[in-house]
């Protein structure tokens, strides 16, 4: 099998005494890889460093691998110019390229899929290639991520480094979801910088962009099958087109990531009456949809049809949160309604919750709702269903014992517009804690950093967002047994990865204090 021959070669390429499995100061990985070992030689990038693929299954007809890496080659540059004298540098330190072998030929992207690799740099050989193996491109680029973190610009000789040769690593993520919520309903982010947040995420190897698209605010996303409903777009330029939808979710997929759409119902959408206000249930009282009035439904439905031909991710978020049905009470043709059913206002938000996930699944999405649904009456959602934990501890244990599935958000510690949240807390919150069965275990499918937009826009967003998502990544990424017991033990390690953002365009705030924090006084990146 690959694995194995992959294994033999990198056993090959471990020719030095290599120091006992750890981590030291010398380490500087961001997240901590599940296993690995390294030296104490550095070689160097050759002048025509390049990509070789001999023995990969996968054929790149799409380019996502040949863009990776030269997204890898620009990332280890940090836009420097690599002007040095190769001729007076030692040929045995050289490394010419790197040797990356993908097993699978399969190019979906999708929840579950294998994200694994194994990467091996050697100290010295003829020729030296580093090498690189997975079992699907995804887990490459991850591989190439790990790979630019072990480089750097040598000032002296003006090439590319990689120190603490040679390494053998061995890698794969402690769970399948590991997302970042961005909300574009209280302030429109622009292509641009939601592209940017898509970078930043690979870089931490984050792999759900989760979007919640459209809230009480706004409605910025055009809907072909209701063309009105964008109407409640902020303004006519802060609008995304489908096409634009299909942009991101392209420029996601081609970074490993997933793109989880959200549409929140039947609260938060006053947005949506706008362009059609049969959906409010009066003009007087506007939220939450109407639940007597068939339309909402042919809507939702045209919605989720129209997601179903971009949004390719095995999920779709449909919210379901703070829902408060006095509106429906007080509306009289939706009190009758209700009376005609024999339903009071919870049973006709179970009804509506329960609607929209059958139209989910006739769509081919499982449905994540957020945690009230479950707290109302979680035993009538669908078995299909993952909730989304946030108002705080002890949901997961409840949800998992129920045999649904949960990703975990809580606001205390894992919401980024809480600006009072430190990065300890982000890396300490423990999405198991509690739950000690290993099937139930499983049903934790990971968590999510939230970064709701009241307050951010184009303007703030990486500095909220960065360095605390990277402390969440590393509890989602790396194996329970690695991850530190004590989150200051990671600080200078967590303060390289803040600067190594920097370097590389992103606006990541200094550690110094909670979120979005200014550097204090004069000095050095890495001591901020």
């Amino acid at each position: 099998m690959g694995w194995k021959r992959g294994m033999v070669v990198m056993l090959l390429f471990v020719q030095v005494i290599v120091r006992s499995e750890g981590v030291d100061a010398g380490v500087k990985i961001w997240p901590l890889p599940v296993s690995l070992t390294y030296g104490e030689k550095s070689v160097y990038f050759s002048k025509d460093f390049q990509l070789m693929t001999e023995g990969t299954k996968y054929s790149d007809k799409s380019g996502i691998l040949r863009d990776g890496f030269s997204r890898f080659v620009d990332l280890v540059k940090v836009d420097h110019v690599v002007d040095g004298d190769f001729s007076t540098l030692d040929p045995s330190a050289a490394l010419l390229g790197l040797h990356l072998v993908v097993f699978s030929p399969n190019i979906e992207l999708n929840y579950g899929i294998d994200e694994s690799y194994n990467l091996s740099i050697p100290a010295s050989g003829k020729p030296s290639y580093a090498y690189l193996e997975a079992q699907t491109v995804y887990g490459a680029l991850h591989g190439l991520q790990t790979f630019s973190q072990l480089c750097r610009f040598n000032f002296t000789t003006r090439v590319i480094e990689v120190g603490m040769v040679p390494w053998t690593i061995v890698d794969q993520p402690r769970f399948s979801y590991r997302g970042l919520l961005i909300d574009t309903s209280r302030h429109y982010l622009p292509l641009p910088v939601i592209q940017g947040v898509i970078d930043s995420m690979a870089y931490a190897k984050l792999n759900v962009l989760h979007w919640h698209i459209v809230d009480s605010q706004s409605f910025p996303l055009e809907i072909p099958s209701f063309p009105n409903l964008w109407e409640g777009a902020y303004s006519i330029s802060e609008r995304y087109t489908m096409a634009d939808a299909a942009e991101i979710v392209s420029y996601a997929q081609r970074r490993g990531i997933n793109v989880l759409a959200e549409i929140d119902v039947p609260g938060h959408a006053l947005s949506w009456g706008k362009g059609y206000p049969s959906l409010w249930p009066s003009k007087d009282c506007q939220e939450p949809l109407d639940v007597s009035n068939e339309f909402t439904f042919k809507v939702i439905d045209g919605i989720l049809s129209d997601f179903s031909k971009v949004f390719k991710f095995k999920f779709v978020h449909l919210g379901g949160d703070e829902v408060i049905t006095s509106c429906w009470t007080k509306t009289p043709h939706i009190k009758q309604w209700l009376e005609n059913h024999h339903m009071n206002e919870s049973q006709a938000y179970q009804y509506f919750v329960l609607r929209a996930q059958s139209i989910a699944l006739s769509h081919g999405y499982d449905p994540i709702n957020w945690e009230e649904t479950f707290n109302n009456f979680g035993k009538k959602l669908s078995p299909k269903t993952v909730v989304h934990n946030w108002l705080g501890s002890g949901v997961a244990e409840r949800v998992v014992a129920a045999g649904l599935r949960c990703i975990v958000s809580n606001q205390d510690k894992w919401y980024l517009d809480h600006l009072d949240a430190t990065w300890q807390g982000f890396y300490m919150n423990e999405p198991l804690t509690n739950i000690t069965k290993p099937k139930q275990q499983k049903l934790v499918i990971g968590g999510e950093v939230c970064t709701w937009g009241e307050h951010i826009d184009g303007s703030d967003i990486e500095q909220t967002i960065w360095p605390r998502a990277a402390a969440a990544a590393e509890r989602l990424w790396t194996s329970y047994d690695k991850l530190a017991t004590d989150a200051n033990q990671v600080r200078a390690r967590l303060a390289h990865f803040r600067c190594l953002l920097n370097q590389r365009g992103v606006a990541a705030a200094p550690l110094i204090g909670p979120g979005r924090v200014a550097p204090e006084e004069p000095g050095s990146c890495y001591v901020q």
